[in-house]
């Protein structure tokens, strides 16, 4: 039995919906929970549903299944409709949260809500911000379309000179957000009331200031935004280097095929019908009726005008090993460190870096790279031991979906600098984080289960592990010799490396506890993932499961795994946490007979991880780093505020407390770090 990857997904996207709805959560936050949702299913759309619509396209050829035993023209309506049903949760919840806010004094009006102060600064505003940014596009049945960008919003135009539409002209505005004109803009107020109104209702107001020289006796406006394919597709022309063949296939992907068209449902018929039309999208499943707004990702950059009623963080926790102005590199070589984001501050990674690129006796750094801040301090770090003489490569992962744009500038940023930058095996996406400090005499190794970025490490529960373990520093410098030079065996004492021999290592550790059950022994495996959807590890699982191994899996994301099912998942059980941080690290622990192994890998228990990338996991030799995660996995298990059990799919219902006491395990983590500060 095993669930739908997809489907499962969604019922993930509807936890984070959840979060928006839970009162208990502070009101503004809520508010951030409905953007997080809403680009959640944004890109859903753009990749998954994108491609099962290719899929189901396919004449003649074997017709492949999707977890489930499903064929995409059988998926494809039953996630149209979760998604559709989720988009009815989201309005409905969206407009509770607007309710609440008006009785804090928080209102979101429209350009009809308007006193005169507001206006005047409307039309203002209007001028001096948002008129020289925009480029009307007229419209007419004769003529094609102009191209519309993904990841935008527009304004669909319509100008009626009398009842009859032939006499009607169309234009299109695109919404002009950016960091100097945002989405939502805070209007003079009375001094009880906070009124803010979306960019979208300045322009439906000064619309008459854009289009004066045509005559009409009615001008109104209905947003809409385009959803295309985000498939990237490279060529394989060979005398195109790697960077080349991404920046033609970015500019593809601006152009995909579009798959879906949300639209305001008061948009008038015929304007519908000539924009569906030239966008040559025709299916009813292809457009989907929404409310006056689209882009609600939008709500996550809110303005913050009321702090009392938003989500307060603590300041991260310096480590207890690690102190101020002092040589990081000498406390690993005595010792190893566990980091765990983002309870612990990631400026000791940043400063990591910073002393290897001035020490006289560092050689070389060499790093893999995935996903960095906008204004990396990792970069610059990299740079600058370039600067000072160490060699420095980077592996540049160039396909990081979204990301890859920023991917390809850095890495000609890198190059210019001075840095040795190298794009990778063919064929396989290298999604590890690992690097590797060779030192006079020692070398230093980081293993992380999260980018090297500091505004996620801000949000993303990770953990990284410090040390100079010589065998792991050995197997660091084998794995980037085959990144450099596409050898294709190699062998590792300590990590963990996929696609060659993690599925193997992982399948070895599981088959053992299920020996040790059938004799007797007692077993178990406690695993932390962001998604569990490879079906031979099910599978295994479910074996496990029947030989009498205990099972416990905290999973965020899609599982596919069904737990609790008679004699097949008894002893599996799931749960999922989701809260203020994103629930991102990867852990494993395998009782072994007793001689416990706890890992950390960049890996979860998906085919595309296992078996087509680049993925490292190390193992935890230090006895107290162990003891420490093995209890970071307790105060998660025991989790009853946010964590939900997924033993019925799709039900999301929370783990009930019973007679246990109240634990969140987030702020339950915080403390717990903050006490071995405290007691050390």
């Amino acid at each position: 039995m095993i669930n739908n990857r997809e489907l499962s997904w969604l019922t993930f996207n509807e936890r984070v919906l959840q979060e928006a709805q839970d009162k208990s959560v502070p009101l503004m936050q809520r508010l951030r929970f409905l953007g997080i949702f809403s680009n959640n299913q944004d890109e859903f759309i753009k990749v998954r549903i994108a491609n099962i619509v290719r899929l189901s396209q396919i004449k003649g050829k074997k017709i492949p299944l999707f977890t489930g035993n499903y064929t995409a023209k059988e998926l494809l309506p039953l996630i149209n409709s979760q998604v559709s049903e989720g988009q009815k949760k989201f309005v409905q919840t969206y407009t509770d949260v607007l309710s609440e806010m008006e009785s804090h004094g928080i209102f979101v009006i429209n350009e009809k809500q308007l006193n005169k102060k507001q206006k005047q600064f409307c039309h203002e505003y209007f001028t001096s911000i948002v008129s020289p940014l925009l480029v009307p596009l007229i419209i007419r049945k004769s003529t094609q379309m102009p191209f519309l960008r993904d990841n935008n919003i527009y304004h669909a135009v319509k100008m009626s000179s009398g009842s009859n539409n032939a006499d009607s002209r169309y234009a299109i505005i695109q919404i002009p957000v950016t960091s100097s004109c945002p989405r939502f803009v805070v209007l003079p107020s009375a001094n009880n009331r906070n009124e803010i109104i979306f960019l979208d209702d300045i322009i439906r107001f000064c619309l008459d200031e854009i289009f004066f020289m045509f005559n009409y006796k009615k001008i109104s406006a209905y947003t809409f935004k385009l959803m295309r394919d985000a498939q990237l597709t490279i060529d394989d022309d060979i005398s195109k280097s790697l960077v080349e063949k991404m920046e033609t296939g970015l500019q593809n992907r601006l152009h995909g095929q579009p798959v879906r068209l949300i639209y305001d449902r008061e948009m008038p018929e015929d304007l519908l019908s000539m924009i569906a039309s030239k966008l040559r999208l025709k299916g009813r499943g292809e457009l989907d009726a929404g409310g006056r707004y689209h882009l609600m990702r939008d709500l996550m950059k809110f303005p913050k005008i009321r702090p009392d009623l938003e989500s307060s963080s603590p300041e991260p926790l310096q480590h207890p090993d690690i102190k101020p102005f002092s040589s990081i590199l000498k406390v690993i070589g005595r010792k190893d460190i566990l980091l765990n984001y983002p309870y612990h501050t990631f400026n000791h990674f940043i400063d990591f870096l910073r002393e290897a690129a001035i020490d006289p006796k560092v050689e070389s750094i060499y790093i893999t790279l995935y996903r960095t801040a906008e204004r990396s301090k990792v970069i610059n770090a990299l740079i600058n031991a370039a600067k000072n003489g160490k060699t420095v490569v980077v592996l540049m992962e160039l396909l990081a979906r979204f990301d890859e744009e920023q991917n390809v500038e850095y890495s000609e940023i890198l190059q210019k600098e001075g840095v040795k930058v190298i794009h990778g095996v063919a064929g396989l996406k290298v999604h590890s984080k690992l690097v590797l400090i060779q030192r006079k005499n020692k070398d230093y190794v980081y293993i992380g289960t999260g980018n090297f970025n500091e505004t996620t490490a801000q949000i993303y529960g990770d953990f990284g592990l410090f040390t100079s373990n010589p065998q792991i520093a050995a197997d660091a410098v084998t794995v980037f010799d085959f990144l450099i030079n596409t050898h294709k065996h190699f062998l590792c004492k300590q990590l963990m490396v996929s696609p060659y021999y993690m599925r193997n290592q992982f399948v070895t550790l599981i088959k053992k506890e299920i020996k040790n059950a059938q004799s007797g022994k007692r077993a178990y495996i406690f695993a932390k993932l962001n998604s569990l959807t490879d079906e031979e590890m099910i599978r295994l699982l479910y074996k496990a499961s029947q030989a009498g191994v205990e099972i416990r899996l905290i999973v965020r994301g899609s599982c596919c795994l069904q737990p609790q099912v008679k004699k097949l998942s008894d002893n599996i059980r799931v749960i999922s946490i989701v809260d203020r941080y994103l629930e991102h690290a990867r852990m494993a622990i395998f009782y072994n007979g007793g001689d416990e192994k706890v890992y950390i890998m960049s890996a979860d228990w998906m085919t595309r991880n296992l078996d087509r990338r680049v993925e490292v996991g190390v193992p935890v030799l230090d006895k107290k780093i162990k003891e420490t995660l093995k209890d970071f996995f307790d105060i998660q298990w025991a989790d009853n505020e946010k964590a939900r059990d997924l033993t019925v799919f799709g039900r999301n219902e929370y783990v009930p407390k019973g007679e246990n006491l109240p634990c969140r395990s987030q702020t339950a983590l915080y403390d717990f770090y903050k006490g071995m500060i405290d007691t050390k």
